[in-house]
C-alpha cells in the first residue's frame, strides 16, 4: 500500500517514555475490549459470574437472542427467573434472576479505567500535530491521500493519478468508496450477527441435544450393568451348588480310603511284632521251650493269614471325570447377548420437539 503515517514510529528496540508509554496504552485497549461489539467498552459495564466483562446492552442483546421469551425491562412482560445465556469469552453458562442482565453486577472499576483511558487517549490526540493526523503518500510526500485507486485497490494521491504509476487506473474518490465499503462492511456485520444468533441458537440446542445423551445413555448403562449383575448371581449360585456336589463325593472316598488305610496299617503293625517275636524265638536255645513257644506263633501266623484283609479299591477309584458340564451352548448364548433394535425406553414424546423423529433407545435382551 502506498502511503504511510508522515512520522516514524518508536522502534522495537527504542527505551525512551514515549515507547513505553504506547505499548502500555495499547495493551491497556486491548484489556478494555469488549468480546461481543469489538469495540471499547461502552457504560454500564457489567461483570459475568466466570469474571469476565461486557457491555450491558450486548449483554442483553445475548440474552434475547438466547431467550426470545424474555421482554426488555420496563415492558409489561416480566422477566422469566432462571433464563441463561453463554459468556461470549469463556462459555460458562449465566443463570440470570428476575431483573434479567439489570440484576448483574455493574464493573465500577473498569468503568473508572475506562474513563481515564479516554481522558488519556483525548490528551495524546491533541498534543498531536495535524499533519501526524494526516496519511501521506510514500512516493510524494507533500500529498495526502485522497483518491482510491479500483483498478489496484489500493489508496493513493493525486499526483500518482497524474503523473505516476496509477496514471492509466480508473480512480474514484477516497470518501465515497470509503462511504460505500463502510456501508457495504456495516451490511455484512448485520448479516454476520443475524447468522451467530442463529448459529448460538442451533449450538444450545445441540448442547441440549448432548446433555440428553449423556443423561441416557447413562440410564442404558446402569439397566444393562443390573441385567448382567442378574446373570452373575445366577451363575454363582449355579456354582456353588455344583462345586459341593463334587466337595462330597471327593470327602466320601477320602473318608473310605482312610479307613481302608488304618486298618491295613493295624495288619501290618501286628504282623511286624509276630516276625519280631518268631525271630527272637529262633535263638531259644531249649528245644522243649522253642518247641512250645513256637507251635503258638505258627497258631498266630495262621491266624493273621486267614484275618489278613486284602482289601483295596477298584480300578478307577479316584476318577471324578463323571463330573463334566457342557457349556459351550451357553457361552454361545452369552457371547450373543446383543440389543434388539426397535425397542426404545418408555419416555414420553416431547409434544414441543417439531415432530422430529428422534433416533431409538436400545435396550437389551436375553
Amino acid at each position: 500500500m502506498n502511503f504511510a503515517l508522515n512520522f516514524k514510529p518508536p522502534s522495537a528496540g527504542s527505551s525512551g517514555p514515549g515507547a513505553g508509554r504506547g505499548a502500555t496504552m495499547e495493551n491497556l485497549e486491548k484489556q478494555l475490549i469488549c468480546p461481543v461489539c469489538l469495540e471499547t467498552f461502552s457504560k454500564p459495564v457489567v461483570i459475568l459470574p466466570c469474571q469476565h466483562n461486557v457491555c450491558r446492552k450486548c449483554a442483553s442483546d445475548i440474552f434475547q437472542s438466547a431467550n426470545p421469551l424474555w421482554q426488555s425491562r420496563g415492558s409489561s412482560s416480566v422477566a422469566i427467573s432462571g433464563s441463561r445465556f453463554r459468556c461470549p469469552s469463556c462459555r460458562h453458562e449465566v443463570v440470570l434472576d428476575r431483573h434479567g442482565v439489570y440484576g448483574l453486577p455493574r464493573n465500577l472499576l473498569v468503568e473508572n479505567i475506562i474513563d481515564l483511558y479516554r481522558q488519556q487517549e483525548s490528551s495524546r490526540l491533541v498534543d498531536m500535530k495535524p499533519e501526524q493526523q494526516q496519511l501521506m503518500c510514500e512516493d510524494h510526500d507533500e500529498e495526502k491521500i485522497n483518491i482510491y485507486c479500483l483498478s489496484c485497490q489500493t489508496p493513493t494521491c493525486s499526483m500518482c493519478k497524474v503523473f505516476g504509476k496509477h496514471k492509466d487506473c480508473e480512480v474514484a474518490p477516497l470518501s465515497s468508496v470509503y462511504m460505500r465499503q463502510k456501508t457495504e462492511l456495516t451490511d455484512g456485520i448485520a448479516m454476520l450477527v443475524a447468522s451467530n444468533d442463529h448459529i448460538q441458537a442451533v449450538i444450545s440446542q445441540m448442547e441440549q441435544i448432548c446433555r440428553n445423551t449423556e443423561e441416557n445413555g447413562q440410564r442404558q448403562r446402569e439397566q444393562l450393568a443390573s441385567r448382567f449383575d442378574s446373570l452373575v448371581a445366577i451363575l454363582e449360585e449355579r456354582k456353588q451348588e455344583l462345586v459341593g456336589l463334587i466337595t462330597k463325593q471327593q470327602d466320601d472316598k477320602l473318608k473310605h480310603l482312610r479307613s481302608l488305610i488304618r486298618r491295613q496299617n493295624d495288619d501290618l503293625e501286628a504282623a511286624v511284632t509276630l516276625v519280631e517275636s518268631a525271630i527272637q524265638m529262633m535263638e531259644e536255645p531249649q528245644m522243649p521251650l522253642f518247641i512250645q513257644s513256637a507251635n503258638v506263633i505258627l497258631e498266630k501266623m495262621t491266624a493273621a493269614a486267614r484275618a489278613s484283609n486284602t482289601e483295596r479299591p477298584e480300578l478307577g477309584y479316584e476318577s471324578m471325570s463323571h463330573f463334566v458340564i457342557d457349556t459351550d451352548d451357553v457361552a454361545v448364548m452369552l457371547m450373543n447377548i446383543d440389543f434388539c433394535s426397535g425397542v426404545g425406553d418408555d419416555e414420553e414424546e416431547d409434544p414441543d420437539d417439531g415432530g422430529e423423529e428422534s433416533e431409538p433407545d436400545f435396550s437389551s435382551r436375553y
